[in-house]
């Protein structure tokens, strides 16, 4: 029998003369929108809640609540026909632009919310928070676009982990204000470093394709193709039962990290300088993971690495219940950032692999749709057990039943494979 040797097409063993740049600006995207990250997960939150608002009562926490469920909803009800728009009208690169100058506009805006401004800072941080969410859309659908199949998982590795190298970056860029109470140049800073690194990829990603239709047409067309996007997704069926697995396994992701500093401050007794050191360990072992498991997302193929991962995130789970120590509690902290950077990075792959070519957009609006969708399942019931219970032990093993339902349903799906094949 013949020796079995790695066979790769010309296509996929180097990019085409100026890829690497593209690839590069790509990459730097994810790494300047990184820079935001910081702002909801650790530093805006505390100062929404606490100087604007005032959370003696709670009542910062209601606002901030309300702030994520009111943008998270417009971001997922809109992905779909913005990504259709984009196709129809040749506007992706445009809109990426355009998301991101709103984004980081609101961010520098935030210097004008002074306390008791409630209403003008919920305003700006749901602006904030659409742009930034809504350009995810727009700059995941270049992936196929940029990279060859054989190269996606590794791609999309490479963004996931400068994207994590970039919101370890944005909290160290923070804290030297936040903790001289200098607010306002935090912000700055923030707004500043998402721009400079965010435009090389407004120059260097393709140009958008010729538009077929006008602005206004288009959106109406946008209307017409998300509704068809959406029948057309229900008749691909590897397609469907991926995004149904992707609901569930990635609402467990999103329920342990939205619930992961109230649980180390109530149960475990970390105080703010704790929490920001865990956020720190997650995104430093994230960016670990996104890059450590790029390479087998394409030997393996996505399907094996999501599946390793769930069972990974399952275990995380499983030693929450039964941490007792700080110290444990961060080395849970580093599994669980490895496990986030590998899962987000693999499915993106698993789901660009699935799209037919040329309904990039509209089918990553979905996928969006998905990603913002699933933040809600999980929370609820992570709520309704810490309430009735009064035990987070238990409520956090309860999201255990979401990565056992998105990785049932993931092994259903008849792709996913290695896309570096082999052959005698």
């Amino acid at each position: 029998m013949a020796k079995t040797v790695t066979s790769r097409s010309p296509e996929s063993e180097t990019f085409p003369k100026g890829h690497l740049r593209t690839i590069i600006s790509w990459c730097l995207f994810d790494f300047a929108n990184s820079f935001y990250v910081v702002l909801p997960a650790v530093v805006w939150v505390l100062y929404y809640a606490k100087v604007v608002v005032g959370n003696d009562d709670g009542r910062g926490d209601l606002w901030w609540g309300r702030i994520i469920s009111f943008s998270m909803l417009v971001v997922a009800v809109t992905s779909p026909m913005m990504g259709a728009i984009a196709n129809f009208a040749g506007l992706r690169k445009f809109l990426l632009i355009t998301y991101t100058l709103c984004c980081v506009t609101a961010v520098a805006l935030f210097t004008t919310v002074q306390p008791g401004m409630v209403l003008w800072g919920f305003a700006i941080t749901v602006i904030a928070n659409i742009g930034f969410e809504g350009g995810l859309v727009f700059y995941n659908a270049y992936l196929p676009q940029i990279a060859p199949p054989a190269y996606q998982g590794r791609v999309s590795g490479w963004g996931f982990g400068t994207g994590y190298a970039g919101s370890a970056l944005g909290l160290l860029l923070a804290l030297p204000f936040v903790m001289r109470e200098l607010y306002a140049p935090a912000w700055i800073a923030i707004a500043a470093a998402f721009l400079i690194f965010a435009t090389p990829a407004f120059f260097w990603l393709p140009r958008d394709a010729p538009a077929s239709m006008g602005v206004i047409e288009a959106a109406r067309g946008g209307i017409r193709e998300s509704w068809q996007t959406f029948q057309e997704i229900l008749r691909y069926r590897e397609l469907r039962r991926f995004l149904f697995a992707y609901f569930f396994f990635e609402d467990g992701v999103n329920t342990v990290v939205y619930f992961a500093a109230v649980f180390a401050q109530q149960t475990l007794g970390f105080t703010q300088t704790d929490a920001i050191k865990l956020f720190l360990v997650v995104q430093i072992s994230a960016l670990a993971g996104a890059f450590i498991w790029a390479w087998p997302t394409d030997a393996l193929g996505p399907k094996r690495v999501l599946l390793i991962v769930i069972a990974q995130w399952i275990a995380v789970v499983i030693a929450a219940y039964l941490v007792q120590t700080k110290i444990q509690f961060f080395g849970i902290a580093v599994l669980a950032g490895t496990g986030l950077g590998a899962i987000q990075a693999a499915a993106r792959a698993f789901m660009s692999s699935l799209i037919p070519k040329g309904r990039e957009s509209d089918f990553f609006g979905f996928f969006s749709l998905c990603g913002k969708s699933a933040a809600i399942l999980g929370p609820l019931l992570f709520g309704q057990i810490s309430h009735a219970t009064g035990n987070q032990r238990l409520a956090i093993l309860s999201v255990m039943v979401l990565f056992i339902l998105g990785g049932g349903l993931l092994t259903r799906v008849q792709a996913g494979g290695p896309s570096l094949t082999r052959r005698v």
